[in-house]
């Protein structure tokens, strides 16, 4: 027993020196992350009304918040099903499909910005088609939508996956044995339990809409008004009008902290990518 205690007082001094060192290096990451945004905060918040305010600003805002939310809603209205499919059924070829759906989250955005123009472009695989019909889809608003839904709907799919994939199917089989549809099923038993997963899935796609820079600056290029959203307006303002660039930097940030603090509260587990 004197032998057990000996040991366990040894352990002590290595065990606090160790916690000492992961708080030590837990502080360094917690400044890394913070000292840039606090930074940020503070060139940004003495900024008069016409950082703010200006036209450059404010059209970038109204752009970004219709394109991101049109993605969200779009994302919900594909990935819906997709999502139900691929936690429900076993087919062959699943873990492709659920690669695949994965694969726009790690593409690098030039990688992303060049796919939508050689899908979508002219010169690409349906661009005689759509150019048949009057549609030209480059550079234009609808091209930021696509290019927002492209990089940011596997979000919503795998939040919305996990979701449905924990649902209790005895409680689904007990509204069949009700009389109840499989579509009101659905509607009144499924996707009333997973909904934290579908809310904090479709914030998270919003969010990720509305900051998407990359693939949209080369699939919708950088005019003001039509295809500037947010990011592409702070990338313009860095050389042209850093302060509505340092606005427009800090209502992002605002709105990203804003929304993973809705998907903590939605979903305590945070968002699940299933």
């Amino acid at each position: 027993m004197a032998f057990s205690d000996t040991r366990v007082g040894f352990a002590r001094p290595h065990i606090r020196y160790a916690r000492i060192l992961f708080l030590a290096l837990a502080s360094l990451l917690v400044l890394f992350l913070t000292l840039p945004l606090v930074a940020l905060v503070v060139r940004a918040l003495p900024l008069g009304l016409d950082a703010w305010l200006n036209e450059t600003t404010l059209a970038a805002l109204q752009l970004s918040l219709t394109t991101a939310t049109l993605s969200a809603l779009i994302a919900f209205g594909v990935g819906t099903p997709v999502a139900y499919l691929l936690a429900r059924e076993n087919f062959r070829g699943k873990a492709v499909v659920d690669t695949l759906i994965d694969l726009p989250m790690v593409l690098p955005p030039a990688v992303a910005g060049i796919a939508l123009l050689m899908a979508f472009g002219r010169r690409g695989i349906l661009g005689a088609t759509f150019s048949a019909f009057g549609i030209e889809l480059p550079f234009t608003t609808a091209a930021v939508v696509i290019a927002e839904t492209f990089v940011a709907a596997p979000f919503y799919v795998r939040s919305a996956k996990a979701g449905f994939g924990a649902v209790d199917r005895r409680l689904e089989q007990m509204s069949a044995l009700l009389g109840v549809s499989d579509w009101k099923t659905f509607w009144r038993v499924t996707l009333p339990l997973a909904a934290p997963s579908v809310v904090s899935g479709l914030l998270m796609t919003w969010a990720r809409a509305l900051g998407e820079f990359g693939a949209t600056i080369m699939f919708a290029g950088n005019f003001p008004g039509r295809t500037q959203t947010m990011p592409l307006a702070i990338y313009s303002g860095l050389e042209a009008n850093l302060d509505s660039a340092l606005a427009l930097s800090l209502i992002l940030v605002i709105v990203s902290f804003g929304v993973l603090l809705a998907i903590r509260q939605v979903s305590p587990k945070g968002l699940t990518l299933g």
